[in-house]
């Protein structure tokens, strides 16, 4: 069974040095096979900022690491380096590819580019971008939790956060999820929430909070999400459980906040029809 760890919008050059200890020290006490960063690495997209947020990652001691941009990744008022070189910065700390995957035999995770650097928050998916994420999870094994990381949201909880949604959102997670989606994970606006999406096959949109960043909004404290899975059960049935762990101020540390299983599409009857396999 993957252990998963989400870090979403740390922005870096607006961090709180305790909390970063702290989750630091969370990280390595939870041993995580695969850490996930789902954009806004930096606050501004400086050199500097991105070093400090690679040391970071670099001190958690994770076997594999997944990231994708987010909006602040990209120079705002370097106009330079944002029209001729906006993932420059962040391809040189972190990963040239801006469709990066990782696969293990029981867990498939692939990342998308939502940003584009002629809109300052606002993201998007491509056509060829879709394409390419369908026939990838076209390959995917039916025993593998497969995931689709992006930066802004597929659904939200609030009105007010509606102008933050993905373009195309409702259309994208329709054809992410027939594809064989089970899990998409986002982030931008602070908030961490697991909703599941009205398909006829079960997806759940999982958004993270920031991590370790000062622009806490609406009352939610850092956050980050741990994601345990899959997990298999009678008849095919497949889950995973999802953790959300807050950093309390009282404590000086990431706290256990939430804990629930999400119900997932079950395997192909040729394959449920195989010995059962469970967590330990």
């Amino acid at each position: 069974m993957t252990v998963l760890v989400q870090i979403s919008d740390p922005h870096f050059g607006t961090e709180q040095p305790p909390v970063v200890r702290a989750l630091a020290d969370w990280v390595r006490a939870q041993a995580p096979d695969l850490l996930l960063l789902t954009g806004d690495i930096t606050q501004r997209a400086t050199a500097a900022q991105f070093a400090a947020a690679r040391a970071f990652v670099d001190g958690l001691g994770v076997p594999q690491c997944l990231t994708i941009p987010g909006n602040h990744d990209i120079p705002l008022f370097a106009l330079w380096a944002r029209l001729f070189s906006p993932y420059g910065r962040y391809a040189t700390a972190f990963d040239a590819d801006l469709a990066p995957v990782i696969e293990r035999p029981d867990c498939l995770v692939l990342g998308l580019n939502t940003t584009r650097w002629w809109r300052h928050e606002n993201g998007e998916v491509s056509q060829r971008q879709i394409a390419d994420l369908t026939r990838r999870l076209a390959r995917a094994s039916p025993a593998q939790l497969r995931i689709v990381a992006v930066h802004q949201p597929v659904a939200v909880t609030r009105r007010e956060d509606e102008k933050n949604l993905l373009r195309g959102h409702a259309a994208f997670a329709r054809q992410a999820s027939e594809a064989g989606a089970d899990l998409i994970l986002g982030g931008h606006i602070h908030l961490p929430y697991a909703l599941r999406l009205g398909m006829a096959r079960p997806a759940w949109a999982v958004q993270a909070g920031t991590a370790v960043s000062s622009r806490v909004r609406a009352g939610a404290p850092n956050s980050v999400n741990l994601i345990r899975g899959p997990v298999f059960g009678a008849g095919g049935a497949r889950s995973c459980t999802l953790e959300r762990w807050d950093h309390d101020a009282h404590t000086g540390r990431f706290e256990p906040a939430q804990v629930r299983t999400l119900e997932l599409s079950p395997m192909p009857s040729a394959v449920s029809a195989a010995p059962s396999h469970h967590a330990a």
